[in-house]
């Protein structure tokens, strides 16, 4: 038997990815065939990073942030110690078609960087020719924000289609003075805010590029701004009375974590925070400077273009991300990089919009198609690379207990069963162990967690409940037991062992105590 010549192999790939690129780019710029094209795409990028995530992080389990947003969805409110409510009622409608399981959260986390690049690409649509638009799309999937980090689904990463739609919008309002465009701008910016409060700069930097723009008094004389703030007063007024019947809860949280640093440390964490994101989109900028090999005046006209519309556009970029490190000086409050996930909408308009840059003989076909093979070559590369991650990334000791939740859920279900013949519906201790175990369990129980609204001690004498310690945390049984009172709960350690990727891993034990209902 003949066996394949790898260099006549890669030679062939190497023949076919021309013609790959040039039918991909094609379809993409046929507008009879684009929205096609790029649904196919998305659907593609989505379907291989999920894979990727489900491999590469299975030996690490969900995250903390993720199971915690399961928690939240299973009480829903109009609001939460921490954070808005959006994203639990995001997690509650999707897990009610899907099971819980780590695909099908790394699927709904890639579905919402996906749905930003489906606005990205309709907004690109008002200031780039065919070309600069795929080549913006495919530079930001580039971006660790829209794949790497956006399978750790959080309010960041539901802010992200939320501040596309939101930009789009309200751009095509201040343009148009469009009722419908105002309403949606209105509508966007509210829900938003009901992302993550971070929304707040996104809103203040649109505020700010109209107010800059010379057709701002045309704006204001219109019934535009009007339409979107009445739209958006209406539509986050429920929330607003939540936290003033809720003391700002959340706002005092988040001072009490991220408020009242010195000076000096508010500095750097601001500083950090415009040279980690300018980091993160650092290899699409390279790659135009290379492409494009731009003057400085093109440079220029990259940051402040001339011309009133790129230039409203810049400001609506430039607003959300400058704004937050002023805010953060102003009032002594830490930020992070990873904060700007939502503000490289505009990103591909400033690259690629300039009049220099727009020029068939500046930025070419072929460097679309470059572009489009790397975007393409990424989540690839990481997929076959994801064993090799999960297993580099395995602990040696005990697993974390997020990689032993769906059996410790099983385990619990199954002791209180035993016990008692009613669902299980609150389960309280360590909040590492009883996030998992409240997230994979059947009976969809409730979290007995600070930020949960919490059962009155009537409904959970009734209900009964279990709580979760690590068997030796001495301060968790001490509470738990506590908790537990007197009257005939029943406590139980089971020890979790399992093997991941052909190694079994030490086990880990847990004091499970089953407090009974009591009528």
């Amino acid at each position: 038997m003949r066996l394949p010549n790898p260099m006549t192999a890669t030679g062939r790939l190497r023949d076919a990815l021309p013609g790959f690129s040039r039918r991909w780019r094609d379809a993409l710029a046929d507008p009879k065939r684009a929205n096609g094209a790029l649904l196919l795409t998305l659907a593609a990028y989505v379907l291989v990073w999920t894979v990727y995530g489900t491999i590469a992080k299975g030996t690490q389990g969900l995250h903390f942030d993720m199971l915690e947003v399961i928690a939240w969805s299973r009480d829903l409110s109009l609001g939460y110690l921490k954070h808005p409510p959006l994203a639990a009622a995001v997690a509650w409608a999707w897990f009610s078609i899907f099971p819980v399981a780590e695909w099908s959260y790394y699927l709904l986390a890639m579905t919402m960087p996906a749905l930003a690049l489906w606005i990205v690409w309709h907004l690109s649509a008002d200031y780039l020719d065919a070309d600069k638009r795929i080549a913006g799309l495919a530079l930001l999937m580039l971006v660790p924000f829209f794949n790497f980090h956006a399978l750790k689904f959080n309010v960041n990463t539901v802010l992200m289609p939320l501040a596309a739609a939101t930009t789009l919008w309200f751009l095509r309002s201040v343009r148009t003075r469009s009722a419908l465009y105002a309403a949606l701008a209105g509508i966007g910016a509210a829900g938003s805010m009901l992302g993550k409060y971070w929304s707040i700069f996104l809103l203040a930097g649109l505020v700010t590029a109209v107010l800059a723009d010379r057709r701002r008094a045309a704006y204001f004389k219109s019934t535009a701004p009007w339409i979107t703030i009445i739209t958006g007063f209406v539509v986050l007024l429920p929330h607003v009375v939540w936290l003033r019947n809720n003391n700002f809860a959340p706002f005092t949280y988040a001072m009490s974590i991220h408020g009242d640093k010195p000076f000096i440390d508010t500095l750097i964490a601001a500083l950090g925070y415009l040279a980690g994101s300018i980091g993160y989109v650092a290899l699409p900028v390279i790659l135009v400077l290379i492409a494009a090999r731009p003057s400085r005046a093109t440079l220029k006209e990259m940051i402040w273009p001339a011309d009133t519309e790129r230039r409203l556009a810049a400001a609506a970029f430039w607003g959300p991300f400058l704004l937050p490190a002023a805010g953060a000086l102003v009032s002594g409050t830490e930020i992070t990089s990873l904060w700007s996930m939502s503000a490289w909408t505009l990103l591909p308009v400033l690259l690629l919009s300039p009049p220099a840059i727009a020029s068939a003989t500046t930025w070419r076909e072929r460097d679309t198609r470059r572009v489009l093979l790397l975007a393409a070559a990424l989540p690839l590369v990481m997929l076959i690379v994801s064993p090799a991650i999960a297993i580099m990334t395995r602990r040696d000791g005990p697993p974390p207990p997020a990689v032993q939740s769906p059996l410790l859920a099983v385990e619990v279900e199954r002791l209180w069963h035993e016990a008692i013949p009613a669902p299980l519906r609150y389960v309280g201790g360590d909040g590492d162990i009883l996030l998992g175990v409240v997230a994979y369990a059947t009976d969809r129980p409730h979290a007995l967690l600070t930020g949960i609204s919490e059962p009155g001690e009537v409904e959970l004498r009734r209900a009964g409940m279990v709580l979760l310690c690590f068997t030796g945390d001495a301060p968790c049984l001490n509470a738990a037991t506590k908790a537990a009172g007197s009257g005939g709960s029943r406590t139980t350690q089971t020890a979790i062992s399992q093997k991941s990727w052909g190694k079994v891993l030490p086990a880990r034990s847990y004091t499970v105590i089953i407090v009974p209902p009591r009528l």
